[in-house]
């Protein structure tokens, strides 16, 4: 039997009719067009995923274009943490990267055209004045009076606004559309404004720039791009792209729109993570709590687990809410298969192994990572004083429970098996140490002992063990579509609670661990380590827990 070929999306459909139809000779080329004004997000994440997959897919391309036509707002280090991103996501463009901005020459001259066509005014209303002459949906929009310049005072005035001649909100120009239009982008879009702001890469040379109207859809056009691939929002935009393009006569770039990564519990408003980190609600963009990649970079997402969470949640044409349980199911999926196992004590409870020798250590072999013995081995001490986690002890403990209690046997990872004899308290009654005795002929790979325990818990000891800082991290807001009400603040939905910072104690292995490395605390979760910490203090950061309840629900449907 053949195998079933897989469903094409939407987009793979256009792609394809227009491979076989022989448009562009067979190429595709997309991009990727981010304005730097901020850190890349979860949303950046699936528009970068869906672009260069698709170009990889079709033997294409895929440029990286900064949309940096706004001085503003933009700088060289968001530049840079995208061009950051992009690579440990695991993607590469095309050439260098690009910029708006490397168009700006070329950009002006298209206005001019436009000038000189008849199809393009210089205004010196005001913001307020253009916004009201626009109208609404219910009525049309009003004619500027100074829509009917002729083209030589428009053309002088356009050139006056470049020399530098005029004041921010001064002029704008317009083009010369249609004001009665249903397409609220038709009544006579602002093509550039007047920003006496140095900007990133060209200084000062600039002080007219062009709106993202105008510059993406020339951009695309200049760079040759086949399949301009924007999020749904744009769809309204495309008539204003064809018509750019149209009127100009340039390369026929096609926008197609696709629904953008709404995931619950995130925000992907950059305007508004960077309110997060402004009012120091979080501690950057890059805080592990935070929908950048940088932030889940941090955290420990892998960035193979990012790429297939994006490939599950598809390519629609619809806005849809993605749970937040997949996004955690892919990583738990990619961090089970490819990290190692280690021992850390989260809330320790001491251990005194009465009858082992004082002053003794041996040392175990301790698997790495049970899914994968190509990881090998590791040597993890053992001594008569350890550290157990507390909930693995139970006082008055019920018959079905299988972990430590007062004269009931259980098995130490890796080691011996040892039978509680006494529990000691403090003043207020709180269990402060166990005293157990071990079964010397019970350990691990050489048991002879012939007791049979169905418990086993992890350990270290205590001795040999790194105090270590963690950030048990939990959801950034407490509903899942934060900014999906109209008469509310996102804010009202910040969760203070959202990260706990404790203290551990790990095993010594970690001493050689480096920031970023990913790693499974045996039975507690998976974890990261951060860059902030020292030789003297690990800290990490936990990932995501083991329980997965996305693939529990799924098994209910």
């Amino acid at each position: 039997m053949s195998e079933t070929k897989p469903s094409l999306n939407f987009i793979e459909e256009i792609i394809e009719e227009d491979i076989s139809n022989g448009k562009h000779a067979g190429r595709v080329h997309t991009r990727f067009p981010p304005e730097p004004n901020g850190y890349l997000h979860i949303g950046h994440a699936k528009a970068i995923t869906v672009n260069f997959e698709l170009a990889q897919k079709y033997g294409g391309k895929t440029n990286l274009r900064m949309d940096d036509t706004n001085p503003s707002t933009e700088k060289t280090d968001f530049v840079d943490n995208i061009k950051n991103d992009i690579r440990w996501l695991g993607f590469e463009w095309e050439g260098e990267e690009l910029y708006a901005s490397d168009y700006f020459e070329q950009l002006y001259g298209y206005a001019v055209q436009l000038i000189e066509k008849g199809l393009a005014y210089v205004d010196d209303s005001t913001a307020e004045e253009i916004a009201a002459m626009k109208g609404d949906t219910a009525k049309p929009g009003t004619e500027s009076p100074y829509r009917n310049r002729s083209i030589a005072e428009n053309l002088d005035l356009f050139a006056r606004m470049r020399n530098g001649e005029f004041p921010d909100g001064a002029r704008v120009l317009r083009a010369k559309i249609d004001m009665a239009a249903p397409n609220m982008h038709f009544r006579d879009p602002i093509l550039y404004r007047i920003k006496h702001e140095h900007h990133h890469r060209t200084g000062d040379t600039w002080c007219i720039y062009p709106m993202y109207d105008f510059a993406h859809g020339q951009s695309d056009s200049i760079e040759g791009i086949t399949h301009s691939l924007c999020s749904l929002e744009f769809r309204h935009h495309r008539p204003l792209y064809d018509w750019f393009i149209e009127q100009l006569g340039i390369f026929p770039s096609r926008q197609i729109e696709f629904a953008r990564m709404n995931v619950a519990y995130m925000i992907t408003s950059k305007r508004k993570l960077m309110k997060l980190v402004n009012e120091q609600l979080t501690t950057g963009w890059d805080d592990p709590r935070m929908p950048t990649i940088a932030g889940m970079r941090r955290r420990g997402f892998p960035p193979d687990a990012i790429r297939e969470f994006c490939r599950r949640a598809g390519v629609a044409r619809r806005e849809n809410l993605i749970e937040i349980e997949l996004l955690e199911f892919c990583v738990r999926e990619e961090l089970n298969r490819t990290t190692p196992r280690v021992m850390a004590v989260l809330d320790p409870l001491k251990v005194v192994i009465t009858n082992y020798p004082e002053g003794q250590t041996e040392s175990l072999q301790i698997e790495n990572n049970p899914e994968d013995e190509s990881m090998g081995m590791r040597e993890m001490p053992f001594s008569r004083e350890l550290y157990i986690e507390r909930d693995d002890f139970m006082e008055d403990a019920p018959k079905n429970y299988f972990r430590l209690a007062p004269g009931k046997d259980v098995r130490l990872k890796g080691a011996y098996i040892i039978h509680c004899d006494e529990v000691v308290k403090d003043a207020a009654g709180e269990v402060t140490e166990l005293r157990c005795s071990y079964y010397p002929e019970s350990r691990s790979g050489s048991d002879t002992s012939g007791l049979k325990v169905k418990g086993t818990i992890h350990f270290v000891s205590a001795p040999h063990a790194l105090e270590a800082e963690v950030r048990h991290y939990s959801r950034l807001f407490t509903d899942p579509q934060p900014d999906g009400y109209e008469d509310r603040d996102f804010l009202e939905f910040y969760n203070p609670d959202s990260l706990e910072v404790g203290k551990a104690y790990v095993e010594p292995s970690l001493k050689a661990a480096q920031p970023g490395d990913r790693l499974q605390f045996m039975r507690k979760g998976y974890f990261c380590m951060d860059q902030d910490s020292t030789p003297d203090k690990p800290v990490f950061n936990l990932t995501v827990g083991l329980k997965d309840a996305w693939a529990k629900e799924q098994k209910k449907v």
